[in-house]
């Protein structure tokens, strides 16, 4: 056990680096400018999962020390900390499809831009369904449907109806 947990975490530690390089690059074009995101490995007791514990560490601004992301990072940066790590991970994942429900929360112009071009690159190889009111984020996408509410004898329904070519234009502008 010792042995094969000493090569994981050998292992993880190697990943953790290039991991927290390549998202804290992908932080910078999403409104994060001077943004870190780190994995810190300590040591603990030995179980199922190896002798370490990891945790997410992020500085949402320049000359601010990495804490644990749940502690400091506000819901419109968990998102794009989120969609960073996964362009980042994607290719070591079998999950065929991804949902992203407004990654685009706090975010606009050349920004959601960014996020939409992010989020039809993962499109390249998975199937990606996302939420958002941004029509820099909409634009990027090849299929389009219209989520609305109506009111039918007296209760609430959700109606999802498949967008046109021309609705398409109609609804991002």
């Amino acid at each position: 056990y010792e042995a094969k947990a000493k090569t994981l975490s050998q292992s993880r530690k190697q990943a953790a680096k290039a991991l927290s390089g390549t998202v804290t690059r992908s932080m910078q074009s999403l409104n994060m400018q001077g943004g870190v995101f780190d994995i810190s490995i300590q040591d603990c007791p030995p179980s199922s999962k190896g002798s370490d514990q990891v945790e997410f560490l992020v500085a949402g601004h320049p000359g601010v020390k990495p804490q644990p992301i749940q502690k400091v990072a506000s819901g419109g940066e968990l998102a794009r900390i989120s969609l960073a790590i996964t362009v980042n991970t994607v290719q070591n994942t079998a999950v065929p499809t991804l949902i992203f429900d407004e990654v685009d929360s706090g975010i606009g112009g050349a920004v959601a831009e960014t996020v939409g071009k992010y989020l039809r690159q993962l499109a390249g190889s998975k199937q990606v369904l996302c939420v958002t009111h941004l029509p820099q984020v909409a634009a990027q996408g090849h299929q389009h449907f219209q989520i609305s509410k109506q009111i039918v004898g007296g209760r609430t329904k959700s109606v999802i109806q498949a967008l046109t070519e021309e609705s398409r234009v109609m609804e991002i502008a």
